[in-house]
């Protein structure tokens, strides 16, 4: 007999900049996410009894047995303990494979939970700011981790300045707007407007970090508050992980949920997810920087065990790491320019705030809590880790699924790769190339620090190189569209790295 799941319980924190007492660490965080997240039961008392504890890995704080502790700090005994690799994608992809043990039947009650705190902040309440670190976002992975999901890009790739995304999501917005055809005022004026109705709905929600809604020229005008960090992107366009915040959702199967469950609204069904993770793992690996056929495999994966069909789709909430994410999204799913649906319910990672691989869950408590009010009859997330390279789907709805779940993640773990195998790369090219897209990196005084472009050398290989430094040429690159021109490929003798000329 097929074993329906449900989200029982959900719960969100944001701990606040100013504070006068101590911080919450992120497993601080977790608790007070999890207890709020139990709240929702009709036994709030459950939390001890929960079966099993998923935790999302924290970048911001390093534990050695994050699901462990937290049960500790729950007065929990589950029988399973577990965390989370790296990667935005953790959250969706927690869910399913407890979705596919309760459906298995072999724990009847599931916590998933995550945090991250990463506002700089002495312990001592009297002085509370402390310097941040200018690599962040991992500084709670410690050195000596295991796995290749520690870095997203390559160490060529590093070396020549594209180390983490707020560097790497600007070239695929680059390569969208060299195939939408427009000029760069026309284009970014377009994205910048869907970027404002992301703050608006930020600047509604009660956990968002950030809640004052910014005009399409707010975001796109360069000052001391908004500075270009890579071409296309201001700051106002790039991820806010600076935020102290967390949550928690309570799984469990139907039958339990009838005497333990939700004490508010309507049933939240969990009705099917998808994992998938692209061959192409890298940016300089891939053969198009305008889509992404594992979002579309994972996506599909969901809609074919949920029974449910797109148009079903009443809401989405698009992982919104930065708008290049949410245009290949909205691309992959073949969703149109005026469509009427929510693409954000909580106004994204650049406005409600990204907290490292944790900003998924967030985006699933406030579906979950839609649902049950009875605003949102069924709705989809997505969640994506590194640069396009790890996707995770999700589906919730308060009509019960018509397919069994059981099976649903372990199919993923053997059946996870989609896409074409990786480019062939020259790290040593010379002759003549193609560009295929590129960026520009600012300094913090605004000034361009270099230029990176990524295309195919002529026998279609792949090439990285950096533009020579001149500021006549990084005003024709931000001004001008130079995807398909052609360059000179020489190598730098003093750098070692390859300069990309314009021919």
């Amino acid at each position: 007999m097929k074993t329906n799941v449900v989200v029982a319980g959900w719960g969100q924190v944001t701990q606040s900049k100013q504070l006068k007492t101590l911080p919450q660490d992120p497993m601080g965080m977790m608790v007070q996410a999890s207890v709020a997240a139990a709240r929702n039961l009709k036994t709030p008392d459950l939390l001890p009894r929960v079966e099993a504890i998923l935790t999302v890995k924290s970048l911001s704080v390093y534990y050695k047995t994050p699901a462990q502790d937290l049960a500790q700090r729950l007065g929990a005994s589950p029988k399973i303990n577990f965390e989370s690799r790296i990667g935005g994608n953790s959250p969706q992809t927690l869910i399913n494979t407890a979705a596919g043990m309760i459906a298995r039947k072999e724990v009847n009650s599931v916590l998933v939970a995550g945090a991250e705190t990463y506002v700089p902040r002495s312990l001592d309440p009297e002085t509370p700011d402390r310097i941040k670190p200018d690599n962040a976002l991992l500084q709670g992975i410690p050195k000596d981790y295991t796995g290749n999901d520690a870095s997203g890009v390559t160490p060529l790739e590093a070396r020549y300045g594209i180390q983490h995304p707020m560097q790497g999501f600007p070239l695929f917005e680059t390569a969208l707007w060299a195939a939408s055809g427009m000029d760069i005022s026309t284009y970014l004026n377009k994205v910048a407007a869907f970027w404002s109705q992301f703050s608006q709905r930020a600047s509604t929600h009660p956990y968002a970090w950030t809640k004052t809604a910014k005009a399409p020229e707010e975001i796109l005008r360069v000052s001391d508050q908004n500075r270009p960090i890579a071409f296309p992107y201001t700051k106002f366009m790039n991820s806010f992980v600076t935020v102290d915040q967390g949550a928690a959702i309570i799984l469990m199967s139907q039958d339990y949920a009838k005497t333990h469950g939700s004490a508010r609204g309507r049933t939240v069904y969990f009705s099917g997810g998808g994992y998938a993770q692209d061959r192409q793992q890298f940016m300089i690996q891939k053969t198009d920087f305008t889509s992404s056929p594992p979002l579309k495999a994972a996506v599909d994966k969901a809609l074919h065990r949920s029974g449910f069909s797109l148009e079903d789709m009443d809401a989405f909430d698009l992982y919104s790491c930065f708008p290049s994410a949410v245009s290949i999204a909205k691309k992959m799913l073949d969703i149109k320019e005026n469509d009427p649906r929510p693409m954000t319910l909580t106004g994204g990672l650049g406005f409600f705030g990204g907290p490292g691989n944790n900003y998924n869950l967030h985006a699933v408590a406030t579906l979950c809590s839609r649902i049950a009010q009875g605003l949102t009859k069924t709705g989809m997330v997505t969640a994506l880790g590194w640069f396009m390279h790890k996707h995770a789907a999700g589906i919730y709805s308060c009509l019960p699924p018509e397919k069994p779940l059981d099976t649903m993640d372990i199919e993923d773990k053997e059946n996870f790769m989609a896409g074409q195998a990786p480019v062939k790369l020259d790290p040593n090219p010379s002759g003549t190339g193609i560009i295929e897209t590129y960026t520009i990196v600012y300094n913090r005084d605004h000034s361009p620090a270099y230029g990176v472009v990524y295309g195919k050398t002529q026998p279609g290989d792949r090439f990285i190189g950096r533009t020579p430094w001149d500021p006549a040429l990084f005003e024709r690159l931000s001004t001008r569209c130079m995807v398909g021109r052609k360059v000179s490929l020489t190598m730098d003798p003093q750098t070692g790295l390859t300069l990309a000329r314009l021919t």
